[in-house]
């Protein structure tokens, strides 16, 4: 009916007023006021009760119903002014109308904008949304680069200020205490500098200000003598000594090497494994070594050690003999330096307990080791003597046909070991090892044999990574004997000097191998393979180039004139042909002399046996008195006449 129609537009607004509550109820964020949510719910809860209201009396209206409205109203007023009634009803009080007012209409206004937002979340499809936060994500990152950016460029546009004198002064009497990162922090800043040198570097400052600062920082914060800093930058690069002395600092890792006269690799480790050792293999240029990464046993103790299954060694002590290469046979192989037995073992080992070892060492109380660690390991063809290096070349001339010098040294490179070097070596110390080394060399020269069917090889070692010790000992060498450089045979670590500083060395000395702690994770170690050419020494050939050379200058002085004459190759070429014709006249007259020795024991001899011999005239011309030429003629004689 027509009457019915203004009801049913306020039932219209009705539901739109609930609609909008129940959506402003689910969009409320958790942070909002407990008294705006009171409001809305209250709000929903009238409009729906009018709604009930409504459907009962569908054509009219009681009195009654109105009463009872007005009466709920009421009641609502009241508790509204009565407010809260918990402990917190001092401070939980309802606000004004008007805040309420406000917040409701922010409120609405933000879940409108959330709700817009969630609906197009919700329209959207997986992979939409997907590409969406991808679009963020790279939007983060490209600002995050950008501040990259502007950090780096500012860090490497600026300049790095080195401390004055006064500051250093101060650092130096104790009276300013420099913490260990504030060094640490300077020396980065150096090598920043030194990387780019002229756009980082302060006006009015050299190269050698920033290296002679890096070089106190460093022996500051390491614990080493600046003079062994300084010689460690002279064959480094800044940056690569740093690397260096970090890893001296950090000690290797623990490696074992099988012993295959008693057992194998894999049996080895799996009985190790056994006991809780966690190992791998050592790398692949070795087949006995194993690396123990962890075990809750000592490794020196263990059954299997005591047993002479495995000897402790480190990983650059394999290199020398893996050099070496010793043949199972009749090989006669002398170790110069050989305590505590580690590389004797090896080359026994090598030699499957065939031909001879000398295992040589000056200090007896060392070779107690070694012969307590030979007897444990089962080796057998390993002879010990106590001689001095130096006098071996007369003793026992020409004698072997390999030899191992593991020569003593300064000990630079198994700082990781031993941190005393850091404080006890010095520069003195290293090239007086040097003087040692270059004696020990010459005479393991001199007893290696050069006749064998490989020639006489040699490996000299080191456990120092200093040139003094190393190319200056082979490059002397190389100037006193008849020798030459092979190949190691090793294919890792990096080639020999030929170049250092002012020196130049013999180009052959690139085939010599160095190994770092901080590129190989290794001891430092230095490994030289040598052939024995001959058993001549350049010394005598020296001198005699040196006469010649005097006679050629005097020659030169002399005949100025004859300038298309090389006068040089003549002296030589006279020289030579005299001492031939010297040789030629000393064989002759030592043939002479035992020719005549020969007719005068005969003469008598023949006299006896009554020999006819044809007279001789006087026009015959005299035969050489041969007793080859006579005796045919006179045994003929004997043979007609019997």
């Amino acid at each position: 009916p027509l009457h019915a129609l203004p009801h049913l537009q306020h039932y219209k607004d009705s539901d739109k007023e609930v609609m909008a509550a129940r959506k402003s109820k689910k969009n409320t964020p958790k942070g909002k006021p407990k008294k705006v949510v009171e409001e809305i719910e209250s709000s929903s809860d009238e409009s729906l009760d009018l709604e009930n209201m409504q459907d009962t009396s569908d054509e009219e209206v009681s009195p009654s119903g109105s009463a009872s409205g007005s009466d709920d109203e009421d009641s609502d007023d009241e508790d509204q002014k009565k407010g809260f009634t918990d402990e917190n009803s001092d401070w939980l009080k309802p606000k004004a109308k008007g805040k309420i007012q406000l917040l409701s209409d922010s409120e609405s206004g933000d879940d409108e904008i959330g709700g817009m937002n969630d609906s197009d979340d919700e329209d959207m499809l997986e992979i939409e949304r997907d590409a969406k936060l991808l679009d963020e994500q790279e939007e983060i990152e490209e600002e995050e680069a950008e501040e990259e950016l502007r950090r780096t460029i500012a860090e490497n546009t600026s300049v790095f200020h080195l401390p004055t004198a006064a500051e250093l002064e101060e650092e130096q009497d104790g009276t300013r205490v420099v913490p260990p990162s504030e060094l640490r922090e300077r020396i980065n800043d150096i090598l920043e500098v030194l990387a780019d040198f002229k756009t980082r570097r302060e006006p009015k400052r050299s190269r050698t200000d920033y290296i002679v600062q890096l070089t106190s920082d460093l022996a500051e914060v390491f614990g080493y003598l600046p003079e062994l800093v300084e010689y460690f930058l002279t064959m480094f690069n800044p940056s690569e000594t740093l690397e260096f002395l970090e890893a001296s600092d950090s000690p290797r890792p623990l490696v074992i090497r099988t012993n295959t006269l008693k057992t194998r690799r894999k049996d080895l480790a799996a009985s190790l494994l056994k006991r809780g050792v966690t190992l791998d293999p050592l790398a692949n240029w070795s087949k006995v070594g194993l690396k123990i990464t962890a075990s809750p046993i000592p490794i020196g103790a263990t059954p299997e050690y005591l047993s002479g299954q495995y000897m402790l060694q480190s990983a650059a002590s394999f290199c020398p003999v893996l050099a070496l290469n010793p043949n199972p046979g009749n090989e006669r192989v002398l170790d110069m330096s050989a305590a505590p037995g580690g590389k004797t073992s090896y080359l026994a080992q090598l030699m499957r307990n065939t031909g001879i070892i000398i295992a040589n060492d000056l200090k007896s109380e060392r070779q107690k080791a070694t012969v307590a660690n030979m007897h444990r390991l089962g080796v057998r063809n390993v002879v010990t003597s106590c001689y001095d290096g130096r006098k071996l070349g007369k003793l026992w001339k020409n004698r072997f046909t390999k030899v191992l010098l593991d020569a003593p040294c300064s000990g630079l490179g198994v700082i990781s070991r031993d941190p005393s070097v850091k404080v006890q070596r010095t520069i003195k110390d290293v090239v007086r090892c040097g003087v040692l080394q270059k004696e020990l060399l010459l005479n393991a020269i001199d007893t290696l044999s050069c006749k064998g069917p490989d020639g006489g090889i040699m490996v000299y070692s080191t456990c120092s990574i200093s040139v003094a010790e190393n190319e200056d000992v082979v490059n002397y060498l190389l100037r006193k004997r008849d020798v030459k450089l092979l190949d190691t045979g090793l294919d890792f670590g990096k080639p020999g000097f030929t170049r250092y500083q002012s020196k130049r060395y013999h180009p052959s000395l690139s085939l010599t191998r160095r190994f770092y702690p901080h590129v190989h994770n290794m001891d430092g170690f230095y490994v030289a393979k040598i052939l024995k050419l001959s058993n001549k020494n350049k010394d005598d050939n020296d001198k005699d180039e040196v006469v010649v050379e005097d006679v050629s200058e005097e020659s030169d002085n002399n005949d100025e004139d004859d300038d298309g004459i090389d006068w040089a190759s003549e002296v030589k070429k006279t020289v030579r042909k005299s001492k031939k014709s010297d040789e030629i006249d000393a064989k002759s007259k030592k043939r002479q002399v035992e020719v005549k020795e020969d007719t005068d024991t005969k003469k008598p001899k023949l006299m006896s046996k009554k020999v006819s011999v044809p007279p001789q005239g006087q026009n015959q011309k005299k035969k050489s008195t041969s007793a080859k030429v006579t005796k045919p003629r006179r045994r003929k004689q004997q043979q007609g006449e019997m």
